[in-house]
């Protein structure tokens, strides 16, 4: 949600990488915490801290398939003088009532079930005759196809000291304390705690909804025949993809034609679902751009505090953004340029963040590194424009991926960095050290 206006600055002003980052910063605020079912709230932060209500396991249980036994009565055991146990039973997972073991006595046991009274350790199956008479065995014959296994007797060849194979009552987590700290990221270990305590639901941050939108009379869908002047809508797909890499639960909305009205109407249908927009194309000083147009002035009139405001950024590329928020909710919208690696490359700068943030992180931001640079020539930019270039990392070095200019999506597609080269910097020479944000 949106709690500040963009600042106002003037059309004129130049604004840094930063001053723009901050300001979305600023301006964006984690989602109010709400309750969901585990699965729901995978990849959510963690709000409370959660204790444990019951100790892990809850009971003594085996770690093996065998025969649960007092240490004395296989103490000396070997194959040519094996102990020879009367079997009083089976002990499976789930089952409650339990025989008690006394001397001389053997409980054939399977993994996860708890310790019969009596009992003081396990001695694995391999380590028996599973009550065939024979030598050791590799297994236990199916209950259903040998009930004769649970009596009789087993002769067991080797000995086994107190609490062998035996998993101790809480030994993974005790009742009372903290399984996981406010602030964790829900993964699959996480979950599965958190179902191995009990918990059906938890307190979280919800993962923020995320609509992209691509502007453009000439794009057309991937699957769809391309007629003269048009291109495949490459930016809506990215972007998506890029938004549920981050986090968050993104929808694709298929391109809108440069028509303004079209546009607003699109973008007033989409926020029932968005706790943040971002489009594609359309912010330039091109006469067909229809975001600028349509979005401009957009939150003057009836939701103060609301609008977007369209900067032009010291970068290169994706020197023209737009910023700000709309509707009653004053939902953050942020407008790329069309460019494939802009638009990619100011997802990355500055709409990874804002997801970030919705969720409730405090590291919002990609690592990284420093890194030899590996090319055929120097790096340039102008003077007060910082560069982004596409990379390919690897052992602390780092190769441009494309030329400087290049707008081809398949500069992407082998790109797994981002080559920052400052803004008071000219020119960078093969063989400098370069700051390198890595993607992957």
């Amino acid at each position: 949600m949106s709690t500040a206006a963009p600042r106002a600055t003037g059309q004129d002003h130049l604004w840094s990488v930063d001053e723009h980052l901050e300001d979305i910063l600023d301006t964006v605020r984690p989602l109010e915490p709400i309750e969901l079912q585990l699965l729901d709230a995978q990849g959510c932060l963690l709000v409370d801290d959660v204790t444990v209500p019951v100790s892990l396991p809850p009971f003594d249980n085996s770690s093996m398939d065998g025969y649960a036994v007092r240490v004395a009565d296989v103490a000396g055991a070997s194959e040519e003088f094996p102990a020879v146990l009367e079997v009083v039973g089976d002990v499976a997972a789930g089952q409650a009532e339990l025989r008690t073991v006394g001397p001389g006595q053997a409980a054939r046991i399977m993994t996860g079930a708890p310790l019969p009274p009596g009992a003081e350790t396990v001695v694995p199956v391999e380590w028996t005759d599973g009550g065939l008479g024979e030598g050791p065995v590799t297994g236990m014959r199916a209950r259903s196809l040998g009930p004769e296994g649970a009596s009789g007797q087993v002769r067991v060849h080797r000995p086994a000291e107190a609490r062998a194979h035996v998993r101790a009552k809480g030994s993974d987590v005790k009742a009372g304390d903290r399984a996981l700290e406010a602030g964790t990221v829900l993964g699959p270990p996480q979950i599965a705690l958190l179902a191995a305590i009990g918990r059906g639901t938890v307190r979280v941050r919800p993962r923020p909804r995320v609509v992209v939108l691509s502007t453009g009379s000439e794009l057309v869908q991937p699957g769809e025949e391309l007629g003269r002047g048009q291109i495949y809508d490459s930016n809506s797909f990215a972007l998506t993809a890029a938004a549920r890499d981050a986090g968050a639960i993104a929808y694709r909305v298929g391109a809108v034609a440069d028509d303004a009205e079209t546009l607003r109407t699109t973008i007033e249908d989409q926020l029932v679902r968005a706790d943040l927009m971002v489009t594609t194309g359309g912010v330039s000083v091109g006469a067909y751009d229809v975001v600028k147009e349509a979005l401009s002035h957009v939150g003057d009139q009836d939701v103060p505090g609301s609008g977007i405001e369209f900067r032009k950024i010291a970068m290169q590329p994706g020197k023209p953004q737009g910023f700000g928020s709309i509707g009653p909710d004053h939902t953050p919208l942020l407008a790329l340029p069309g460019n494939p690696v802009s638009s990619y490359v100011s997802f990355e700068l500055f709409v990874r963040p804002a997801i970030r943030t919705l969720m409730g992180l405090t590291d919002v931001h990609r690592p990284r590194t420093r890194a030899t640079l590996t090319a055929d020539e120097p790096l340039t930019s102008p003077k007060g424009r910082r560069q982004f270039l596409r990379g390919s990392y690897a052992d602390g070095r780092v190769t441009p991926v494309g030329g400087a200019g290049s707008h081809l999506v398949a500069a992407l597609a082998h790109a797994d960095a981002l080559i920052v080269v400052p803004e008071d910097v000219e020119s960078v020479e093969p063989g400098a050290e370069v700051e390198v944000v890595l993607l992957g």
